[in-house]
């Protein structure tokens, strides 16, 4: 047995040990076309690892590692990481910080997940891309069998709408999506002078837990659409669009107050409406 204060042995992987010291093994800057801000904070890390509750052996999938100030903390707490990199100065130089990681070039948006992530039990622990968070979060609420957790970083705006409850002005559609798929529990704000380059936006983590099996009525992604496409609007008049003897008859059998703006309609107003306008017979139809 190795003695616990020897040094590691030959050909043993040092992690480093906090974001300063990754960061100085960075050789670059931040690339603008990829929207790159470096978290430096070991504070905030020790929140979303907090977050994260990870199990000794965790799989995690981590999105846009960069220099890997999240990747290496993750591998501290023990997690088998595969990572996702857009930006291949990045990969190259994760290989050589980061042997450990199972890395794969591409982009979040379009890397196919399932080959990557066999068997359940997977969480996402990412400081997510702002200009494509959105269409990532997505993506990895539709993955099945779900994430068991997903502790991701977002610009602070988008963050506030996802756990929007009913009234808030910043209810929209995207509000309701992600709440059909997932409960959604605020962590923290972020400042900007987290990161290095400091963003002009502050951020926010958020903690999501999909459901394991959602009851999702079809079409209720257009019908979110297009009752948001004027949110200052009545439902009766977003809803104008899809016909007026169509729409008024799926509000009342879903018992929807047509007079309602729509950020006031709780998620189960709208899934009975989607329901109810699946199941109502369209004009011609037949």
């Amino acid at each position: 047995m190795s003695d616990p204060g020897s040094p590691p042995a030959r050909g043993a992987a040092v992690l480093p040990a906090t974001a300063a010291e990754v960061l100085r093994a960075w050789p670059g800057g931040a690339r603008k076309r990829f929207g790159q801000h470096f978290l430096a904070s070991d504070g905030i890390v020790d929140r979303i690892l907090a977050a994260a509750d990870l199990a000794p052996g965790q799989p995690v999938l981590e999105i846009g590692p960069g220099p890997g100030v999240l990747t290496a903390a993750l591998l501290r707490a023990g997690a088998a990481v595969t990572a996702v990199e857009l930006d291949r100065d990045a990969a190259l130089h994760l290989r050589g910080l980061l042997p450990q990681v199972a890395l794969v070039e591409g982009d979040a948006t379009q890397v196919a997940l399932e080959p990557l992530l066999p068997g359940a039990g997977w969480v996402c622990v990412s400081n997510l891309p702002y200009n494509v968070g959105t269409r990532i979060l997505l993506r990895l609420l539709e993955h099945r069998p779900p994430f068991s957790r997903l502790v991701l970083m977002l610009q602070r705006e988008v963050a506030e709408r996802l756990w929007a409850p009913p009234g808030d002005r910043g209810r929209g559609s995207l509000s309701v999506a992600v709440q059909a798929r997932a409960t959604v529990e605020r962590i923290c704000k972020v400042p900007p002078g987290a990161f290095v380059p400091p963003p002009k936006v502050e951020s926010a983590v958020v903690l999501l837990r999909p459901h394991a099996s959602p009851d999702l009525p079809p079409g209720l992604d257009a019908l979110l659409r297009t009752g948001f496409a004027a949110p200052r609007k009545t439902l009766r008049n977003n809803l104008r669009a899809l016909g007026d003897d169509l729409a008024e008859a799926a509000m009342t059998r879903a018992g929807v107050d047509p007079g309602a703006r729509p950020a006031a309609l709780p998620l189960e107003g709208w899934l009975a409406l989607a329901r109810a306008l699946a199941s109502t017979p369209r004009e011609g139809a037949g």
